[in-house]
Formats: C-alpha cells, sequence, structure tokens
C-alpha cells in the first residue's frame, strides 16, 4: 500500500479547492461536450438503425425515470400503484419538483437537475483525486466516469449524478476537514440512495487515518453521525405515507425480488443467465460483477483505505441479494475505479487508449439500446 495515501494529512489550503480555476472551465466543458455527445448520438442512432422516431419526453423517459417524475408531480401515496414509489428516495424528485416550478416542464427540469449535478461530480472528481494524484491523473479520472460504458445515466432522470456528487463533496469536505460539511452533504446523499448509510464507516474510516497523522481526537468527527439523518428522514417518510417505517422492504421483495443474501446465490443466478443468451442482465451482469470485484482488490492495494472502504461495502450491497441487476449503472458511484483506470493510463497510454476504444464503444451501444426502450440496467 502506498504510505503517502494512507498517512498524508489534509492539505493545509483549502481556499484552493473552493476557487474556481481554469481547470474547473476545463473540467465543466468536458462534461458538457461529452453530455451533449452522448445524448445526441443514441437519438440520432434511432432514426439511423431503427427507423424509429420519438420525442425527447419518451427517448429518455423510460424505466426508473418514470417514478421519479411521477413524484416530482404527484408525490408520495399509499394507494394503488403509486405505493410502490415509497422505495425510490425522495432528494432527486424533490429538486425536479421545485425546478419544474420554475422551467415548467418536469422532464427538462430532471435534465437540468442531472445535467447541474454531473457537472458538479465531475468538479468534485478531480478536486478530490488531486489531493493524492498528479493533475493528469485527475483530468483522465473525470474522463473515464464520463465515458464509463452506463455514463449516460448521469445525464438523464436517474439519481446517479446527484447522488455521486452528494458522496464526492461528503469526501472532499472529510478530507479537507471540514466535518459540519461532510456530516451533512452525507444526510443528502442518504436521503438519495439507501448506500449513502455506506458514508459513515467510509467516514469513520478517514476519521482514523487522520488520527494516526496527529494522535489527537477531532470532536467535528462527531458530525459523522449526521449521515444518518437522510435515512432517518427517509423511515419517517415511509412511515407518514403507509404508516409502517420500514414499508419499503416488503414493497422491494415483492416487487423487485429483493432480498438481503449471502453475495454468491444472487451471483449465482447471474451465471445461470447467460447460457440462454440473456446479455444484459446475464453476461453483461457478470462481467460487471467481475470487473468491480477485481478494483475493490487493486483499490485495497493502490489507493487509499477510505476508498477502499466504500468500494467493499457497496459491492457488498449491490451483490447481496436474491436478484441482483443494475450492476454496470451502480458502478458508476463506485468512483475509485476511475481513479484506478487513471492511474493505469498515465503510466501506460498505450492501455489508456484501449480502455478509451472498449469504453466509448459500449457506451455507444448501451445509450442506444436505452434510447431505443429495451433494457439497458
Amino acid at each position: 500500500m502506498e504510505l503517502k495515501e494512507a498517512t498524508t494529512p489534509a492539505p493545509a489550503r483549502p481556499k484552493f479547492f473552493l476557487r474556481w480555476t481554469a481547470a474547473d472551465s476545463e473540467t465543466a466543458l468536458l462534461v458538457l461536450a461529452l453530455k451533449g455527445l452522448v445524448l445526441y448520438l443514441a437519438v440520432l442512432s434511432l432514426g439511423v438503425l431503427f427507423d424509429q422516431y420519438e420525442i425527447w419526453q419518451t427517448l429518455w423517459n423510460r424505466w426508473d425515470a418514470t417514478h421519479y417524475l411521477k413524484l416530482a408531480e404527484n408525490g408520495y401515496s399509499a394507494e394503488g400503484d403509486e405505493l410502490f414509489s415509497i422505495v425510490f428516495y425522495p432528494l432527486y424528485p424533490w429538486l425536479v419538483r421545485a425546478v419544474a416550478f420554475v422551467c415548467r416542464s418536469y422532464f427538462w427540469a430532471a435534465l437540468l437537475v442531472s445535467g447541474v449535478a454531473s457537472i458538479c461530480a465531475g468538479l468534485l472528481l478531480r478536486r478530490l483525486v488531486e489531493l493524492d494524484q498528479p493533475a493528469k491523473v485527475a483530468r483522465l479520472a473525470v474522463w473515464f466516469l464520463f465515458i464509463f460504458p452506463t455514463a449516460y445515466f448521469l445525464h438523464i432522470g436517474y439519481t446517479e449524478s446527484l447522488f455521486l456528487a452528494l458522496v464526492l463533496g461528503c469526501l472532499l469536505a472529510a478530507r479537507m476537514q471540514f466535518w459540519a460539511v461532510a456530516g451533512a452533504l452525507g444526510a443528502l446523499a442518504c436521503f438519495t440512495r439507501v448506500n449513502g448509510l455506506l458514508l459513515v464507516p467510509t467516514l469513520l474510516v478517514e476519521a482514523w487515518l487522520q488520527y494516526r497523522v496527529t494522535r489527537r481526537i477531532n470532536w467535528r468527527w462527531l458530525w459523522i453521525a449526521a449521515t444518518g439523518l437522510g435515512f432517518a428522514a427517509y423511515l419517517f417518510l415511509n412511515y407518514r405515507v403507509t404508516g409502517d417505517p420500514f414499508a419499503f422492504s416488503p414493497i422491494m421483495e415483492k416487487n423487485w425480488y429483493k432480498k438481503i443474501t449471502v453475495p454468491w446465490v444472487g451471483i449465482r443466478d447471474v451465471w445461470l443467465r447467460i447460457p440462454g443468451f440473456n446479455l444484459q442482465e446475464g453476461l453483461f451482469e457478470f462481467v460487471f460483477i467481475v470487473f468491480s470485484f477485481l478494483c475493490t482488490v487493486w483499490c485495497w492495494i493502490t489507493l487509499r483505505p477510505t476508498y477502499a472502504i466504500w468500494m467493499t461495502f457497496n459491492w457488498l450491497l449491490v451483490n447481496s441479494t436474491t436478484y441482483v441487476v443494475s450492476v454496470p449503472r451502480y458502478c458508476l458511484t463506485l468512483f475509485p475505479i476511475f481513479i484506478l483506470l487513471a492511474r493505469l493510463a498515465a503510466a501506460r497510454p498505450m492501455a489508456g487508449r484501449i480502455m478509451t476504444v472498449a469504453s466509448l464503444l459500449l457506451l455507444a451501444l448501451f445509450a442506444m439500446k436505452f434510447a431505443h426502450g429495451t433494457w439497458a440496467f
């Protein structure tokens, strides 16, 4: 393990990370350029490949995005099919609703929220990586995030970009020892997705690393407990809507076949889907399960233990269920993957070119499938 990444104290110049720089402008422009290319390429492919013509509101409003837009428009309900929406956390649809009050369109509000959050995620990832790595590696990490095969989810009505921005902001604040900010952003992450709770052990490890350097207890570490308030608020929402703070659990089991179990049960089920030529829910799911596992091991060897804990607990959460699905999409929030790829590309440019080509091809394929209306994670 590299001693520098495990023991280096937080930088003493926080103002540098709060000031807008030329590198920030470059990062924002890169995100916007890739966003436009991905979305328009997928739209153009429908007319070229499928002779299919739809409006943007149907092309990018599919699968889970429909639930978030309905929640933004109508809120939660304990009656009929609307009860199922209680499994979707509220921060993202509430932000969409607030923006829609101004722009008068829930669909475009969702794209705007995700778009702003994706830019924030790119900026925060670069700044977080720069704490331990050269600027070149930080820029490459952003590049590999936004050309990842499922990166189109960062631009449409899904929670990936918002959640990733909150997680990166939380960890950057913790690294800079702004623990109150870290606790607040952690709570918002918990109010966005369930794996926001995994920030608690992640932040505890970060606090431990800082203690190893200073040998002093920092009482601001108590702000880590504030992270759980986001999940407590979600339980209270369940109670207000249904009368049961854990109403989401049986709904997940009944309608999404999600029940906690040991990882090999769900992974074996994914493996058994492959012989039936189920490429999306079989082969690709299995490939990304193995890929994320190898990256988790790699992370323990080469990156900061804080990031390795985040990778480990997320991998276990995603795969410890009876029905494993959407692993390629969930990999987007495993940000250490992009640091690892960036380090490899910086050290071996040819490997970086190969990874770039492979990732772009898969990104084009999956984005076109999603826009076409077929399942793409």
